[in-house]
């Protein structure tokens, strides 16, 4: 765990409160969109703790930001409570990020595989639940708190062979915006970022399961989103001004006009 002092913010900056930094904890951060997330918020003067299941790759990236690294598997109820006394323990949490997600397979729903829609449930949905659930009193009793939801634009429009994942950022969709209506007396933010194509390592890999399947999805796109544009439209969102709630903001690359059309070069 590194020790390492938080940057400077920038003048401006809501991220820092009477009593130092602003405390932030960011699920899924080993790789992608999540470790470039607790990039984003380090270099913007956040505390931050980085949370996910690969202590390796969370050491490691707190040896590069300074975040905090915390082993999370958000399936898992007494995983989850056992970060959110770990965190809880350091003082007023800030912000949320409910970052941990995926999508596992592309079959239609006449060749569905339980396990997966089992598995991209269990993870998006109810590990958004058990996160936001358990740090909620911890976010409220700041004064100032905010949840982060990574949705997709798959939770916008159907397409074939995405049902359960579709589903799945569907269904996160609808917590983040009951959990809105339900927290706005308590001074509490929800934020739903929904990207489109977002070329990680790991989620079309995670999905399709070979390499040459995952280069196929970006093949021909100029410029797909990368984990760093959809970081800083994060950190833009949690450094807006306190009264200020983003409440969907959605990031697609230039070339994906809609989820069906993708201008490649030929």
């Amino acid at each position: 765990m590194s020790t390492e002092p938080a940057p400077t913010p920038a003048i401006g900056s809501p991220s820092r409160s009477a009593d130092g930094p602003l405390r932030a904890v960011v699920t899924g951060a080993s790789s992608g969109i999540g470790a470039a997330t607790v990039r984003a918020l380090r270099a913007a003067g956040w505390d931050v703790t980085a949370a996910a299941r690969r202590a390796d790759r969370l050491e490691q990236l707190a040896a590069e930001t300074g975040a905090r690294a915390a082993v999370v598997d958000v399936t898992d109820q007494d995983s989850v409570d056992a970060l959110v006394r770990e965190v809880t323990a350091g003082g007023e949490v800030n912000a949320v990020i409910n970052n941990a997600g995926g999508a596992f397979g592309m079959e239609t729903v006449a060749e569905a595989r339980t396990a997966d829609w089992e598995h991209m449930y269990n993870v998006n949905v109810l590990g958004s639940m058990r996160i936001t659930r358990g740090f909620l009193p911890a976010v409220r009793s700041s004064g100032h708190g905010s949840f982060v939801f990574l949705t997709s634009t798959a939770a916008l429009a159907a397409y074939e062979g995405g049902a359960g994942y579709v589903a799945a950022k569907a269904a996160q969709q609808a917590v983040a915006r009951t959990l809105r209506l339900e927290e706005a007396a308590n001074n509490v933010r929800v934020i739903e970022v929904a990207p489109g194509m977002v070329h990680t390592e790991e989620f079309s890999l995670n999905r399709l399961g070979s390499s040459a399947a995952a280069d196929k999805v970006y093949e021909g796109v100029a410029n797909p989103l990368s984990a760093a544009d959809v970081a800083d439209a994060i950190v833009y969102a949690l450094n807006a001004p306190l009264h200020v709630n983003v409440d969907t903001l959605v990031l697609r690359p230039l070339a994906q006009a809609a989820n069906h059309k993708v201008i490649r070069a030929t």
